[in-house]
């Protein structure tokens, strides 16, 4: 993977406002459903949030900038002190007082002084739509046995992983524990949809409430609202509800009109001698594009 001031095409001086921006404009132009069917759409939005979740942790942010980890926040392969010694010493010449020396130096005769860091716990999570959203908190049985308490922050998305510092397994000779890393699988929502922090729903309204108007009731990541359809609404007409989104997101309403599933004779025979006071052609410039 590139790096991820690069995939968000920052400087390695941003600051937290400039990763959030960043992200978010990005996000809205490449999310998939502004492009199905094409699995690049779907491979570069993925990298967007693998830059962006490592970017907006400080603590993985500053490991990084280290070297620490990897540009999917991966843990990069550790030197052992007699490799870094070897590497520095050239490779070749050791006499046996240098070997002598260097156990000394990081051994005793009981293994002594040998510190190394605990293993990583990995556990997968899966979480609704609206669990995911609005955050929520889920007791984990991680592989050692243990049970672990786990805070979802609201707004989290698919493939995010939360780190659980000093809970992976114990470090041998003082060193640090592991970490645990709970990876984040979102199920799709039957009706809302996802964009940054805004939440799409496409719902269905009759002829009758397109033409005159109508108070319905619609599904937000916040339980149901009432929305006013406005008289003359048509295909494509999106309401907005402002801060129904997700975190300071807000939710876009796109009305669909449907046809009576079945034959309206009184209906067919209206239209048939109507005659509209605004005539127009709703596919005027097709025929020349």
């Amino acid at each position: 993977m590139r790096d991820p001031y690069e995939v968000l095409g920052l400087t390695h001086a941003a600051d937290e406002a400039a990763i959030k921006s960043a992200f978010r404009k990005l996000a809205k132009r490449h999310h998939p459903d502004l492009h199905p069917g094409d699995p690049r759409a779907a491979e570069r939005f993925q990298e967007l949030n693998t830059a962006n979740d490592l970017l907006s942790d400080p603590e993985k942010r500053a490991r990084f900038d280290r070297g620490e980890l990897d540009a999917e926040g991966n843990e990069k392969a550790r030197q052992a002190p007699f490799q870094r010694d070897f590497q520095q010493g050239g490779g070749a010449g050791f006499s046996e007082e240098d070997i002598a020396a260097f156990f000394s130096r990081h051994f005793n005769a009981r293994g002594e002084g040998v510190r190394t860091r605990g293993a990583d716990l990995n556990y997968n999570l899966k979480l609704g739509f609206i669990e995911a959203a609005t955050g929520t908190a889920r007791r984990v049985q991680m592989p050692d046995g243990r049970a672990l308490d786990v805070k979802i922050p609201a707004g989290i998305e698919d493939g995010h992983t939360i780190r659980l510092k000093g809970q992976g397994r114990a470090g041998m000779g003082g060193g640090p524990a592991g970490d645990a890393l709970i990876e984040v699988a979102v199920v799709a929502h039957p009706f809302l949809r996802r964009m940054g922090d805004d939440v799409i729903v496409t719902v269905p309204v009759t002829l009758k409430e397109a033409v005159l108007g109508a108070s319905i009731s619609v599904p937000t990541v916040k339980g149901h609202v009432r929305v006013t359809v406005p008289p003359g609404s048509g295909d494509g007409t999106r309401l907005r509800l402002r801060g129904r989104g997700i975190r300071e997101g807000h939710q876009y309403v796109e009305l669909k009109v449907a046809m009576p599933p079945v034959e309206e004779p009184a209906l067919a025979a209206f239209l048939k001698d109507w005659e509209p006071e605004h005539p127009f052609d709703p596919r005027e410039g097709m025929a020349e594009a």
